[in-house]
């Protein structure tokens, strides 16, 4: 367990204040960018991560993409496309999901 920056897992300012609002609970990267236990800070308040899973963009769920502070699956991956340059959505990509919460110190 670690303390890391937010910016490993929530990839800019806008999201990090979804997270800190909590609209969003969970980010889904290409890599792990963290492990079960590990936190970090957003306006004061403290994060844990609590949940580190390889997954596949077939397996996201409208419930993902709600976490995720997306209306549906749908509206993710046009966000994705939207962010990401040449972003092909493939349901056999590898992905890893990050899923926090706030925790009082």
């Amino acid at each position: 367990m670690s303390e890391i920056d937010a910016g490993e897992i929530l990839p800019n300012e806008h999201v990090q204040q979804m997270a800190a609002d909590g609209t969003v609970t969970q980010m889904h990267r290409g890599h792990a960018y963290a492990s079960e236990g590990d936190t970090f800070v957003i306006d004061g308040q403290r994060f844990e991560v609590t949940d580190v899973t390889h997954r596949t963009l077939g397996d996201l769920t409208d419930e993902d993409a709600r976490r995720e502070g997306s209306d549906d699956l749908e509206a993710y991956k046009r966000r994705l496309e939207r962010v990401h340059d040449e972003f092909e959505w493939d349901p056999e990509s590898d992905v890893v999901r990050h899923r926090f919460e706030p925790v009082e110190d």
